[in-house]
């Protein structure tokens, strides 16, 4: 009986499966990533986003200029988030914050000393600000995050200003957002155009006596603001000794 002649076709080669990427790959891709926004930070806050160099970024990071598009896709969505970055930054500070309502005074002047201390502490937030106002807010309006990005002081204002009106220390008209234009506003101006006021009032704003006077200025306009008028006689004593000069 006849044999059926064997087929000669090979079969097709299996497809290698692609690698799964290892832990260490996974934890340098973040890193190189982490060190891009980082530098990011750095080269937008001194020249802002025009002036800002692809190259400059990527020499700082130990990476290369690939990379930022590879992970950010173009230097305009990497300054993009960088400004999502550093209010991020911020609200987690003001979230962290430990108030106690119990002592509306004492938690209102944490509030302002807080946001003094940070734009103090991070000098690179106003200078990225004041790059992306010179842009009329236009990389922001372009964030996909920007809704998210709503500050948390104003909701533990809120509750400061709801404690304090319930003992008859503040005001009942006052709302949590404009007192947080009114603080942050104090705080910003100052220090944004320090070097212009001090050549401008010939002084060093910058001096520590002159930082500590303005912490104290800045409490006490935001104490008088919000105190209820007339100010009982429990709370007199309690503003009388944070607000230098209150009768």
């Amino acid at each position: 009986m006849p044999t059926k002649p064997r087929s000669t076709a090979t079969a097709a080669p299996r497809k290698k499966p692609a690698d799964k990427p290892t832990r260490g790959t996974q934890a340098r891709a973040v890193s190189t990533r982490d060190a891009i926004l980082r530098a990011a930070i750095r080269v937008f806050a001194k020249d802002g986003m025009s002036g800002g160099r692809v190259e400059t970024i990527s020499r700082l990071a130990k990476t290369h200029d690939r990379m930022i598009y590879y992970y950010f896709g173009s230097k305009e969505k990497l300054f993009i988030e960088v400004l999502e970055t550093i209010y991020q930054r911020m609200n987690d500070a003001e979230a962290a914050l430990r108030i106690d309502s119990a002592d509306p005074v004492a938690a209102l002047t944490a509030v302002v000393h807080f946001t003094l201390q940070y734009y103090l502490d991070h000098p690179e937030f106003m200078t990225l600000l004041n790059s992306e106002n010179l842009h009329r807010g236009k990389h922001l309006k372009k964030s996909v995050r920007v809704a998210e990005l709503s500050s948390p002081a104003v909701s533990i204002l809120a509750q400061i200003l709801a404690a304090g009106s319930e003992r008859g220390l503040f005001r009942k008209d006052l709302s949590a957002r404009d007192l947080y234009l009114a603080i942050a506003a104090l705080g910003y101006f100052y220090l944004s155009n320090r070097y212009t006021l001090s050549a401008f009032l010939n002084t060093d704003l910058m001096q520590r006596d002159a930082v500590a006077h303005w912490r104290e200025f800045m409490t006490g306009t935001v104490l008088r603001t919000v105190a209820a008028n007339p100010v009982p006689a429990a709370a007199g004593s309690k503003l009388k000794a944070i607000v230098p000069g209150r009768p």
